[in-house]
């Protein structure tokens, strides 16, 4: 028995002797019986059969049995232990031990070096995501430019499409990326206003954008900028500013005004907008032309428009090939990859007048990467074929473009893509931005590389009739004469003979040829000259 059954049934006994002992005082027939009196009369008996133990039947004037202080159920907190006619019963318990739970092995710990961290992929600079929001975003502010089928296929034994982005209204493809990079500047940025410093197609581009956008716009120039250039950017609604003799000169200018004035200062660069913006030409090719094999792109001095059109396409259709092709003076990409890195300065000096300021642009690290990952082989095209490709697209086309935008067919015309023979290509055409004079040149000269204008000088006497002859020969022989000089007093060991020289235009190579081994046969003293 525990403590408190003991406390309990010592409790219980004391009570009863002290009323069993105790007088009792006498009642009267009127008067109630007092219950606690009652209780002497108990009996500890058990109860009649039939009745409740705690609240028995009468016998003798006296209750059947007394209920306890504390239910029977609740003794069973303090030990399982039970009054059972006024005596405590003590029940012997026997504990069951609960089945037995096997646990499972705790996981072996192992050291932190163990555990291979899986790195996240990066972030992408460029992702086909942007490139479809410039689509969107600028659809409405530029037009979707033909890619159509050139008659020059045939002749290189290859389907070749064009994509004629220098029709253009300001004649580039950068268009593309400067609209969507002036409509997604701040509404503050767009009210203060943006400032250009160099002439080239980004800064035409950025000009006339901003302009159609009401956004003020302001182009630094130095003043060695011809003045056709100069009403250009008038005539696109830009504020023209003449500064310096140099372009570093008024781009230092521009910076300075920019910061003072709150303006934005806007040069061409690998910014992923700017990038997105270019990249829709690859979703443009790959919708126009089904099944294409190859896409050709310039990079001269425009590494974004590769870098996009390459992220569009490989996202379309990993398949599809995608060529670069750069100068072959000025092969930046080319030497980067061979580097594997990106060079800033690469001490050569192209053309400027046939492909502007190229020495000063560089090739950005994003760009690089891109390059890098995407492209499958990049090119360098020589001075000469370049020229010979813009006159292809003067005679076959009908167009005229500028040396960065007949780059991409130059590569082909040169034979540098053999591999292509029979597949299905597209020519990127980027711009057609050249001075008339300047293009005029490039066309004789390109006259030239083709075998298509020859000079040659002749000893001819002073009999009547003997230029005459000559002239006949060239008329039978159907080619263009386009200068003469016939010079009597040139040579002091042949003072009796006359030197003619001539230069003459033929229709192709065949025809030169021709001329050249009439004219050898009938004159053994003629001369032919290399312009």
């Amino acid at each position: 028995m525990n403590f408190a059954a003991q406390f309990f049934y010592s409790r219980y006994l004391s009570e009863r002797l002290e009323r069993l002992f105790s007088p009792r005082p006498a009642i009267k027939d009127s008067e109630e019986r007092d219950p606690f009196w009652e209780r002497d009369e108990l009996r500890l008996g058990p109860s009649q059969p039939g009745t409740s133990h705690k609240c028995g039947p009468l016998s003798n004037g006296a209750a059947g049995r007394r209920s306890t202080l504390i239910e029977p159920e609740r003794l069973k907190d303090f030990g399982e232990e039970e009054l059972l006619n006024g005596d405590v019963r003590v029940h012997e318990t026997r504990m069951m031990e609960a089945p037995e739970i096997k646990l499972m092995d705790p996981p072996k710990t192992r050291r932190l070096s163990e555990f291979r961290t899986v790195p996240r992929p990066p972030l992408q600079y460029l992702r086909f995501e942007d490139i479809s929001a410039a689509a969107f975003r600028i659809q409405s502010g530029i037009q979707k430019t033909p890619c159509t089928y050139s008659r020059l296929s045939k002749q290189y034994g290859m389907e070749i499409y064009l994509k004629k982005e220098h029709l253009h209204y300001t004649g580039s493809v950068k268009e593309r990326g400067v609209l969507y990079l002036l409509t997604s500047l701040t509404q503050e940025q767009q009210r203060k206003g943006v400032i250009v410093a160099s002439d080239c197609n980004f800064s035409m581009a950025v000009a006339h954008h901003a302009a159609e956008l009401k956004i003020p716009v302001f182009v630094i120039m130095p003043s060695c900028c011809s003045s056709p250039r100069l009403r250009i950017y008038r005539d696109y609604g830009a504020m023209v500013i003449s500064y310096g003799s140099t372009g570093c000169d008024s781009q230092n200018h521009a910076r300075r005004l920019a910061k003072e004035n709150g303006y934005l200062y806007l040069e061409e660069d690998e910014g992923a907008v700017y990038l997105a913006g270019l990249g829709t030409v690859g979703m443009e090719i790959y919708e126009q032309v089904p099944k294409v094999d190859a896409v050709v792109v310039p990079a001269a001095g425009q590494y974004g428009l590769l870098a996009g059109t390459a992220a569009a396409i490989k996202h379309l259709n990993p398949e599809i090939l995608v060529i670069g092709t750069e100068p072959e003076g000025f092969p930046l990409l080319l030497q980067s990859l061979k580097t594997d890195s990106p060079i800033k300065d690469l001490h050569r000096n192209p053309n400027k007048k046939l492909f502007g300021d190229l020495q000063e642009r560089s090739l950005g690290t994003q760009t690089f990467q891109i390059a890098k990952k995407l492209v499958d082989k990049v090119i360098p095209v020589s001075e000469e074929n370049s020229l010979v490709a813009m006159l292809r697209f003067q005679e076959f086309e009908r167009s005229t473009v500028d040396t960065e935008g007949a780059m991409g067919l130059a590569a082909i015309l040169a034979g540098h893509l053999p591999e292509l023979r029979g597949k299905k290509v597209v020519v990127v055409v980027s711009s057609a931005n050249m001075e008339p004079e300047l293009m005029r040149q490039c066309v004789d000269r390109a006259l030239v590389l083709d075998d298509r204008v020859t000079k040659f000088s002749v000893q001819l006497g002073e009999w009547p009739g003997d230029m005459a002859k000559l002239l006949d020969v060239l008329s039978r022989e159907d080619v263009r004469l386009l200068d003469v000089c016939h010079r009597r007093h040139g040579d002091k060991s042949n003072l009796f003979q006359a030197k003619v020289e001539c230069v003459v235009e033929t229709r192709d190579k065949t025809q030169s040829a021709q001329l050249r081994k009439t004219l050898n046969e009938r004159y053994p003293s003629i001369c032919w000259l290399d312009r």
